[in-house]
């Protein structure tokens, strides 16, 4: 496997952040809804597995498929861009504005819902026979995922509310995590493992993804869960959300850049140098290498004027 070198790498990914910055509305539009759509298969493919087998950990380990199958098309989560385009925004890329980076976060967001939510639909036809029966298996399993994941939370207050953002927040962590891993290899075999194994984490820790989400509660409400659309929103979408969008910056994209993404000087050690007081030779010191001036160039002889 070819592995790139993580101050490659991040250069990389600012590249990545600025390309998704400067991208069209239309094809914007057309990957975040593909992303959306892609992942929640997905979810739909892991909860079948856990209801089944009665092993969530299977499911678990097979979830990261979605995620996979989307970035090796290139289609976009709101989870990723969280990180990618302030990193091309921290490393000062010509175009790419604050208002830029708003504007992708909101065309990926509406393109998320719309793939999840269609997904949400499309699964709902399928437990229930076209709405016909009341939901098989699965369908009450997401059902009670809905409940538990909002109203579950509001039973214990501002607790609730601070647990759900810092499940948030470590969702982030490992799913930016797996955006960057995506790039740390240039061959499909490494690039697959590389983000499978922080996916595959934090799906099996409950932690709350707000892609994920989208095609959860509006499942369990099709399917219907006891809970409100009030309910969703305050009580776990834009919590998680936030916490997302806090858990991509605070622990992978600023991490990364300021210890990779910044070039640096060549230094070159100070002669030592003995203290007054005792003598004694002090530590040397590192200071930036200056390169020497070029000397003037020699001035033109003045030619002859008409």
């Amino acid at each position: 496997m070819s592995y790139v070198k993580p101050t490659e790498l991040v250069q990389t990914v600012i590249d990545a952040g600025a390309s998704k910055v400067m991208l069209s509305t239309r094809d914007t539009l057309i990957r975040s809804i593909m992303g959306g759509a892609v992942l929640t298969i997905a979810a739909a493919f892991a909860v079948t597995i856990t209801v089944t087998t009665g092993m969530p950990l299977l499911g678990a380990v097979l979830f990261p498929i979605g995620f996979i199958m989307l970035y090796l098309l290139g289609y976009d989560l709101l989870t990723g861009v969280f990180v990618l385009a302030p990193l091309a925004w921290l490393d000062r890329r010509p175009g790419v504005t604050l208002g830029g980076i708003l504007r992708n976060w909101g065309l990926v967001f509406l393109g998320n819902f719309i793939g999840a939510f269609t997904v949400a639909v499309l699964m709902a036809i399928v437990v229930t026979y076209g709405f016909s029966t009341p939901p098989n298996e699965v369908g009450q399993a997401i059902g009670h995922i809905g409940e538990g994941r909002t109203v579950g939370y509001a039973e214990h207050g501002a607790a609730g509310m601070l647990t759900l953002f810092v499940r948030g927040v470590l969702c982030n962590w490992m799913v930016a995590t797996g955006v960057v891993l995506a790039m740390i290899s240039k061959d499909v075999i490494g690039k697959i493992f590389a983000m499978w194994m922080p996916i595959m984490l934090f799906f099996f820790m409950g932690f709350e993804h707000s892609i994920v989400n989208m095609f959860l509660f509006p499942s369990a409400l099709l399917l219907g869960g006891d809970f409100t659309i009030m309910d969703y929103l305050i009580w776990n979408e834009i919590p998680t959300v936030l916490g997302n969008l806090v858990g991509g910056l605070v622990f992978v994209a600023i991490p990364l850049y300021f210890t990779y993404g910044r070039p640096t000087s060549p230094r070159r050690a100070r002669t030592p140098k003995r203290t007054r007081a005792t003598g004694a030779v002090a530590p040397a010191t590192v200071e930036p290498a200056v390169e020497p001036a070029a000397e003037p160039a020699a001035a033109e002889p003045e030619t002859a004027r008409v």
